[in-house]
């Protein structure tokens, strides 16, 4: 307490809250000036798996033997509905010509198809002759911004030879010739580029988001403003260190990262300005004294405030622990981006409002009662004023009144929820993750249609004989989910080593195709063994991008198996260090738990079958949990400090129906603009953030009209004073005898 009051002095004194708002300004300044811009050290290509990954070790393989196969190929996908014509075909035809004789940037390679006899391409049309697909390698060292470069060059080349733009075509015109570029350059093209056209709306919605709630809940423009204004501070911190750590080399940073950032930012760091903020609105009812009420809100708040930033630091770094690069880019930038938005709510926002005082709450300004009869008197009106009628707190009396009720109500509906999670199917399929107009997906759809959809991306099967003969052909054609298997390549700097290009007669990207991986490797360890190769194990490798799509489910899979129990870990600690309460932590963080599942569960229910989606993305589960339980804990530790707080003078059950009633308002408020803050990620035209965003902010309304205000305050009555234990409780004469019911 003593610190605390220490704190509000040194941030918000009568000199100091100058010189703190000096000092924010100047850091944002310098920093922003000196150092660059996170945005600017964006990274969107860094690999996910590490060299260790089957797959890795497979394309470092087919690199090394089989060099034309390692680069990654960009499928154009010419169509028409009507039919391909001879002059659609040498159109094709002059582009393979012009990209052999100019290739465009960073191009490797592209198959001589000009040098071919018209009726060999005719040959490799789609059965209703509407359709064919000619690959272009580029290559696998450069990223997404290079890979653009030549596909543009590669598209002004095809329309400066056709006549007109086919790239613009709609690819069901029935009389002219359209392109699409799909395969794994265009869907890294088209990923990239959602998250940056992503960047700047999610940018503006979230701003007005949070802008027009925060008027709604305050009704008061410099309010609303106050906690943007701190943001925004935050992230000229923020963003410049960040930039220089990317820069450094120390963190890598991409656009999805950027994104979610942004948005936990305004989120996360509203909430901790409203902690602050409701309560010194809240004192200055009952102290004529601006400094004194300030003073008392920053001791009664920066604790909890702090804890529930501390909870969310902590666990955004228990990412750090994982293989997935996704997950593991996650940790330093949030984690730094709450401790900074933290600093600022115990810092910068003290110091703002010491400056502007009552008049922050223009129009509606909190004066104690005899404030209001001295404005009243100096109007010159002679009527009392009437104080304002106390909140109703019908919430407060509800929990006090029927605990047991509230108890087997919430988990009934919140356990039948997360019943749910049992029946929910996931999906690494990034393709459905984009909307069904872009590019790199309708390509895909026509090879679907027109193709075997395992066109798209074959895989490689690669195998070391060991000099013995090895039928692996034979073996692989029989495959019941393979379409095609090509004739067997020998490798370059190893003539033993063989590899075999398969199709796979479904969806490459599908959970099935990648199921088959499995299969793929038994089949080709069998024919080894047959063949008689010791350690046939040893001797197999599956490169492609399905191969990479399973590496990276049993990689996620492995992460969450990991860090789930490593943040209820860390956040257990914590509560117990700040409760020091056994009991209190444990049915804190079970709750939380709980809310998350049943989130998960709501959120599976709406996205199948309201949205229609098939599955959810395989990385949302550990998303949503670390965002849902750190966040979630946060409006726990405020609501409960206030009971803790109370009960020293009170009775319990007072206590508990004072508590809920007395942070009901704020933790509504942060609860709803955090909400809506992850909600601005369900407008975007990404799958994954749509889905993301959408079982996140589910979570947090759970939490904050479900546990927080029923749940968790009805257990607390039930335990009574074991909820302190094993802290010593010492027990306030109830008003009645049925107190401690």
């Amino acid at each position: 307490m003593h610190e605390n009051r220490g704190l509000g002095k040194w941030v918000a004194g009568k000199r100091s809250k100058w010189i703190t708002l000096l000092v924010w300004i100047v850091a944002a300044g310098l920093l922003s000036a000196l150092l660059p811009s996170v945005n600017k050290e964006e990274v969107n290509n860094d690999p996910n798996l590490s060299a260790s990954k089957p797959s890795v070790q497979a394309d470092a393989v087919a690199e090394r033997e089989f060099p034309s196969g390692a680069d990654i190929p960009a499928l154009i996908v010419w169509h028409k509905k009507s039919g391909l014509t001879d002059t659609d075909l040498q159109n094709v035809q002059k582009l393979a010509e012009k990209l052999t004789a100019e290739p465009v940037p960073h191009q490797t390679s592209v198959p001589p198809l000009h040098q071919l006899p018209l009726q060999a391409l005719k040959g490799e049309l789609s059965e209703d002759g509407s359709t064919f697909v000619a690959p272009v390698f580029f290559s696998k060292e450069v990223g997404v911004d290079e890979l653009k470069e030549g596909v543009e060059k590669l598209k002004e080349h095809a329309t400066n030879l056709i006549g007109e733009n086919p790239f613009t075509v709609a690819k069901d015109s029935p009389d002219q010739l359209s392109a699409r570029v799909t395969g794994p350059v265009g869907i890294q093209i088209d990923a990239t580029g959602l998250f940056k056209n992503a960047d700047v709306s999610l940018m503006i919605g979230t701003v007005m988001l949070v802008l027009v709630l925060l008027l709604l809940i305050y009704r008061s423009p410099i309010l609303a403003f106050l906690p943007l204004v701190a943001v925004g501070f935050a992230y000229g911190v923020i963003s410049p260190i960040l930039g220089w750590m990317a820069h450094e080399g120390w963190i890598v940073v991409d656009g999805q990262a950027i994104s979610i950032m942004t948005v936990l930012l305004f989120g996360a760091g509203t909430d901790y300005c409203l902690f602050l903020i409701s309560r010194f609105r809240q004192l200055l009812k009952s102290e004529r004294d601006k400094g004194k009420a300030l003073l008392g809100a920053i001791t009664g708040s920066s604790g909890a405030i702090a804890m529930s930033g501390l909870t969310v630091v902590l666990s955004l770094l228990a990412l750090l622990v994982a293989e997935y690069g996704a997950y593991h880019r996650f940790a330093i930038p949030f984690s730094i981006a709450i401790l900074i938005m933290g600093i600022a709510s115990l810092t910068l926002v003290p110091a703002m409002l010491a400056i502007i005082g009552r008049a922050s709450f223009f129009p509606f300004v909190p004066r104690t009662p005899e404030m209001q009869q001295e404005r009243t008197i100096r109007k010159g009106k002679t009527k009392p004023v009437i104080a304002p009628k106390q909140p109703r707190n019908w919430v407060g009396k509800t929990v006090v009144s029927k605990p047991w009720l509230i108890v087997v109500i919430c988990i009934v509906v919140l356990g039948g929820l997360a019943a749910v999670t049992t029946q929910i199917k996931y999906t690494y399929d990034i393709l459905s993750s984009f909307p069904k107009d872009m590019e790199s997906r309708e390509g895909f759809a026509t090879i679907g249609e027109q193709f075997s959809p395992g066109e798209l991306a074959p895989a490689k099967v690669i195998i070391d004989t060991q000099g013995k003969p090895v039928a692996l052909d034979q073996t692989l054609g029989a495959l019941p989910f393979l379409d095609e298997v090509a004739n067997p390549q020998t490798g370059k700097a190893n003539s033993q080593i063989v590899a075999y290009d398969v199709q796979f007669n479904l969806n490459p990207y599908s959970m099935e195709a990648m199921d088959h991986i499995p299969d793929l490797r038994a089949a080709a360890e069998h024919a080894l063994a047959q063949a008689g190769v010791s350690n046939p194990e040893d001797h197999v490798w599956i490169s492609g991008q399905t191969a990479e799509q399973y590496d990276n489910k049993v990689t996620g899979e492995r992460d969450t198996m990991l860090i789930i129990p490593i943040v209820i870990g860390l956040i257990t600690l914590l509560l117990l260090v700040y409760l020091r309460s056994i009991v209190a932590t444990v049915y804190l963080v079970l709750t939380v738990i709980l809310s998350y599942f049943s989130a998960l569960g709501l959120g599976w229910l709406i996205v199948h079958y309201v949205m229609g989606a098939d599955a959810i993305q395989g990385s949302i589960p550990l998303y949503s949990f670390v965002f849902l339980v750190a966040l979630g804990e946060d409006y726990n530790i405020f609501m409960i400090s206030s009971i803790w707080q109370k009960r020293k003078h009170m009775p319990l059950k007072q206590a508990i129906k004072e508590g809920v009633g007395e942070t009901g308002a704020v933790i509504t408020s942060a609860g709803l603009i955090l909400a809506g803050t992850f909600a601005v990620l369900a407008t975007l035209p990404i799958q994954v953030l749509v889905q993301f965003g959408m079982i996140t902010a589910i979570g947090v309304l759970l939490d904050t009209f479900v546990v927080r205000p029923f749940l968790v305050p009805a257990i607390t009555l039930l335990l009574g004073r074991w909820s302190f234990w094993p802290s010593k409780y010492e027990a306030v004469q109830e008003q009645s005898p049925s107190a401690n019911q």
